[in-house]
């Protein structure tokens, strides 16, 4: 089923294009690969240093949170916080005529009454880019009820997932700080790379996927996950991405590519590594060998789309080594000291295995939290 969005929503006097990008834009659009940076049209090195925040792609049918806080508030606080960027979930079904957002207060937010999915995703994508700030999408499930290892499921064609992906790329094509497309979120399971297999080869479906988004936005960044597990080594779901040494991604256009890889603490899977007597210090191997290496060789840049935990400290409450704050440090630093740019999961305090830069009453922010990722954040595309 074909994606049905509406005609975009006019910007206010904050509008960032490149046809006014001298009036309080620092970025010039669009945004290019060289080697393992992001620059800009000028030649500008871009980081991101973003935020997810989740619910399109859920049964609200619109980003959680909007049932206590207004849009507009909610995205100056991100602002405030010093993100440049935010990865916004959803899902296809969010483009089905049956798919109805709930979960809004429209007391609070009077102008997403009668919206549907997609002209919220307007409103937040316009209310985000107009303050300066760059966003990505992410296509994080083909329906609300969950992820899928592959990128298509018996609901979901890979026809439909490409055609619901160019429509978009045509839809935001006019703003120029819509980004690039997460193509498929954490590719896990029996997704594997660059063996042919049409069935599972992710790169293939990648670079089917890609060319297609470039061929109607040829501005986009093209961004791709890695798997979960290579040659029989497995690792995060999406963040396996040593198959792109021997089978890089080939786009039309090789510039766009930007690799993702997410990775989580011992809160969300007790993995072998967190248990190494060296802990934390064999981390930084590990994170080359599975996708620093793209960075260090200066192959293509590398986004790291999810990591996030509860804890960022040294010391759980009965004073025993916390190794999820202690991993949420030295991959912070990792990322600062290697370049890579980042999108922390999740703004939301409602992600069950991480809680969020938000505290439970979606209003106070973790500062703690915010303190560790304001050692290493980049700024504004735009100024406000």
């Amino acid at each position: 089923m074909a994606v049905a969005l509406v005609p975009l929503l006019n910007h206010n006097d904050k509008q960032v294009t490149p046809e006014n990008a001298q009036s309080g834009q620092r970025l010039q659009m669009p945004l290019h690969a060289e080697g393992s940076k992001i620059l800009d049209a000028r030649g500008e090195e871009v980081t991101f240093t973003g935020v997810n925040w989740f619910g399109l792609e859920t049964n609200t049918f619109a980003p959680h949170g909007l049932w206590s806080r207004k849009l507009d508030d909610m995205l100056d606080q991100m602002v405030s916080s010093g993100f440049n960027s935010m990865r916004l979930p959803f899902s296809n079904e969010l483009f089905d005529a049956s798919a109805k957002p709930t979960g809004v207060d429209f007391a609070l937010n009077p102008d997403l009454e009668g919206l549907t999915g997609p002209q919220i995703m307007d409103k937040v994508v316009e209310g985000a880019t107009k303050r300066g700030m760059m966003v990505i999408l992410d296509r994080h499930r083909p329906t609300s009820q969950g992820q899928s290892n592959l990128w298509y499921t018996d609901k979901v064609s890979e026809e439909r997932w490409i055609s619901d992906w160019v429509k978009l790329a045509e839809h935001y094509k006019s703003n120029a700080l819509v980004v690039g497309a997460d193509l498929h979120n954490e590719p896990h399971g029996e997704a594997t790379w660059g063996d042919g297999s049409e069935k599972t080869d992710w790169k293939a479906a990648a670079e089917r996927a890609g060319n297609a988004v470039l061929k109607a936005n040829p501005n986009w960044l093209i961004i791709v996950e890695g798997i979960e597990s290579y040659d029989g080594d497995g690792y995060w779901w999406g963040g396996n991405l040593q198959g792109a040494a021997k089978h890089p991604v080939k786009l039309a256009d090789q510039s766009k590519l930007v690799y993702s890889a997410h990775d989580y603490s011992p809160k969300v899977w007790s993995q072998q590594w967190f248990n190494d007597p060296s802990f934390p210090a064999n981390m930084p191997a590990l994170w080359d060998k599975q996708f620093g290496y793209l960075v260090k060789q200066n192959v293509a840049p590398v986004l790291m789309g999810e990591f996030g935990g509860r804890s960022v400290a040294d010391k759980d409450a009965q004073g025993n080594k916390d190794l999820e704050g202690i991993w949420q440090q030295n991959l912070i630093k990792y990322l600062k000291d290697n370049g890579l740019s980042y999108t922390y999961w999740s703004w939301n305090p409602n992600s069950g295995d991480t809680g969020g830069v938000l505290k439970d009453d979606w209003n106070t922010v973790d500062q703690a939290k915010l303190d560790l990722l304001k050692t290493y954040q980049a700024p504004l595309a735009a100024e406000k």
